[in-house]
């Protein structure tokens, strides 16, 4: 499994979530192909699974109590399993019960994510501003050229999870950035 958080420098967080959150929607916009269903993937939270795009944008771009304009006002962690581990889930859970799992999954990532704060008050992934977005296929990423001229793209059948959080803020914690 491949876990990477995404550079602040690379990534464009300094303002609105908006055009990322609308990329991640990428494959909610695709045409079904060969008479498939195209069952839209909702983004969830650990607490709910039913989740908005615009719920998710807003929620992160009203999260910017005490950030300067330069700040970093998001961050991504991208949650890659391997061709291998997602048919061991396939075989042992089916198509939709391997989703459920990988859910299961980013909201522990997003547990150990908030213990590793070592913060009172900041325990579990409730604890967090965060959304996390599975996606069926991986595509080149919003930099890439082929993105940027908005060539047709091909598609790999990887699974891939996206979490999105912000900067947390707690009364408790006086209103400090965690």
């Amino acid at each position: 499994m491949y876990i990477n958080i995404t550079k602040s420098e690379t990534g464009d967080n300094k303002g609105s979530s908006g055009a990322l959150v609308h990329y991640l929607e990428k494959e909610n916009r695709m045409k079904p192909e060969n008479g498939m269903e195209n069952k839209p993937e909702r983004w969830f939270n650990g607490t709910a699974s039913d989740i908005k795009p615009h719920e998710v944008r807003m929620g992160i771009d009203r999260n910017v109590a005490k950030l300067g304009r330069d700040d970093s006002k998001f961050f991504l962690i991208n949650v890659s399993p391997s061709h291998k581990e997602l048919a061991h889930l396939v075989s042992k859970y089916g198509e939709d019960g391997a989703r459920e799992k990988l859910k299961e999954f980013a909201t522990r990532v997003m547990d150990e994510y908030a213990r590793n704060f070592k913060r009172p008050g900041i325990d579990s992934h409730s604890d967090l501003l965060w959304f996390g977005k599975l996606e069926n296929h991986r595509y080149y990423g919003h930099n890439d050229r082929e993105v940027k001229s908005g060539q047709k793209i091909s598609r790999n059948s990887v699974c891939t999870l996206t979490l999105l959080m912000t900067q947390i803020y707690k009364k408790e914690l006086n209103n400090e950035p965690i």
